[in-house]
Order: structure tokens, then sequence, then C-alpha cells
């Protein structure tokens, strides 16, 4: 059993691989790559997306060799389940910061109408603690020192909420949304759209692109050995494959372009995944006029 976890220790750091991981609160993102760090023994491990400490939820991790691949994973829907607690706004925008302000509470439809508002494409102001950077100084360490930053609107797309529950003051959804948006910031704006206050009270991401926390390890588990680390193919599950023949893989391997066949996607800069015949990741190309050039080679030739 020790082999075999060290074994798989070592693919992983070698060749790498992806992992799911469950990350609890009161830790950062960079505690839990630190993490899986350890438990793979390499320095070569990234994520596709930060959650704050007090978040719970699903990182996609990327190791040994895969993380030149986080670039080309299709991390977006973003999904998260998500408290939102009416009545009090924070400098945080969430339930680790300061009082603002505090209103009454909503009526439900001024609710339902705020969500509306605040679904499709928007413009979104981050919150005064994010990692936004204006001239070089980060947003956080501005607000931290008293002297918020004035952060220009982003334009951010949600895709749908879902109402799970309300209990008084806490509001319970499912938000689905594209990369970058921060749903403590949608928690502040519901709140003033409905003429109340609102802050983040819990969060937690149960999705990200085709990948669920439902399959994710705990790190508990990780730090106690378990590694269960998949292959690069399954970073990239939407791209279509190409399988390369012995004389494809020497010229691969080396970074050259390959010709392209009929069944290959057609469109000009289309993506595909290049694999062995163990189904191996080798590179990722992309279709140019009736050639796939290899853009990312995982592989040496």
């Amino acid at each position: 059993m020790e082999k075999a976890t060290a074994d798989r220790q070592a693919d992983a750091s070698e060749l790498g691989g992806v992992l799911l991981v469950d990350k609890p609160a009161g830790i950062t993102s960079h505690d839990a790559v630190a993490i899986v760090r350890r438990a793979a023994h390499t320095r070569r491990v990234g994520h596709t997306g930060t959650l704050d400490p007090f978040a719970t939820g699903l990182l996609v991790m990327l190791i040994g060799r895969g993380t030149r691949l986080i670039p080309y994973v299709d991390g977006e829907p973003k999904v998260y389940e998500a408290t939102i607690r009416f009545g009090a706004e924070t400098d945080t925008d969430d339930g680790t910061g300061t009082t603002t302000r505090t209103a009454e509470l909503p009526a439900d439809g001024a609710i339902e109408e705020g969500i509306r508002q605040l679904t499709g494409p928007i413009d979104q102001v981050p919150p005064a603690y994010s990692a936004k950077q204006v001239d070089g100084t980060r947003a956080y360490a501005a607000a931290r020192g008293g002297r918020a930053l004035e952060l220009e609107p982003c334009r951010v797309n949600v895709h749908e909420w879902t109402i799970l529950g309300r209990d008084g003051a806490d509001l319970r959804v499912r938000i689905s949304c594209g990369g970058g948006t921060y749903i403590r910031a949608l928690a502040r704006d519901l709140g003033r759209l409905t003429t109340s206050a609102a802050h983040l009270s819990a969060l937690r991401r149960t999705r990200t692109g085709q990948f669920s926390v439902d399959d994710a390890a705990t790190l508990d588990a990780i730090a106690a050995g378990a590694l269960p680390v998949q292959s690069l193919r399954a970073a990239i599950p939407s791209l279509p494959v190409r399988r390369l023949d012995a004389s494809e893989l020497g010229r691969v391997g080396h970074g050259n372009p390959i010709a392209a066949r009929a069944g290959d996607l057609q469109a000009e800069g289309a993506r595909i995944a290049l694999v062995d015949d163990e189904e191996t990741l080798i590179a990722v190309a992309e279709r140019a006029g009736s050639e796939l050039r290899p853009k990312l080679v995982l592989r040496d030739g």
C-alpha cells in the first residue's frame, strides 16, 4: 500500500495530474496548495480559482507539468451555494468585516426584483477588500491601511440565481456565474437594490466547469496520504481528441506541427487534445490552415 501511494505521488510530481480538493473554512487557498505540495512531494502545484478563507468547497488543482495546463482548463460556469444576511452591510462585504450600516429587512418581492437586476451581464464594483490593483497597490492592502481605493466596475456574467430558502434575515441561494464574479459583491449589491443592507455570511463552491465538489478529497485525507490524482486529460474534458501515431508523437514532442486529418475540427484556431495510444495527454494544439500546431507540449518526444 505504501509503495502504491509513493508511486502515485511520483507520477503526479513527474507527469502531472488533476486533483479535486474540498477546502475547509479558516484557511487560504494558498494554505491548501501548500498541503498538497507536501503530500505530492513537489512544489509544482497550482489551482484554477481562489476561494476566500471563510469559504469552503471546490478547488481544482493541477500538479507537476499539469500546472502549465491551467490556462486551458474550462472553469466555467462556477456554481456556489451562498447565504446572504440582510440587515447589515460590512466593509469586507462578508461576515468577517465590521458593520458599516444597518437597515430594515427587505420584502420577498424586492429581493426577487433585485436578483433580476443582478442576472446576466452586469458591471460589478469589486469589494474594497479584494486582490484588485490600482497603480500597483492591492485593494485589500489599501483598505487595511484605512484608505480604500476607488475601484472601477468590471463586466461579469451571472447566469442564474436559485432561491433555496429564506429564514428571517438569511437568504440561501445557488448562483451560477462566470469567472471574476465576486459573490460578496452580489450580496452587497442585492442589499442596496432592495433598499436594505446585506453581506455574505456563508459561501461554498460546488462546481467549476464540469468538476463537482462531490468528487473532491478533503485536505485531511490528502495530508494522511490519499492522493486521488486524475489524468491530465480530465482537466480538459470538453476538447475533442486526436490520437497520434508514432511519427506524430515524435514531431509533437519537439513542438512541431502535424497534418490535420479529415475528422479534425475545421475552424481556424480550434483547440484539440493530442493523446497517445494509452490516452495520455501529450499536447494541446490549435488548427492553423491544414496543420495542427502544438501550443502546449506536456511530454517530450
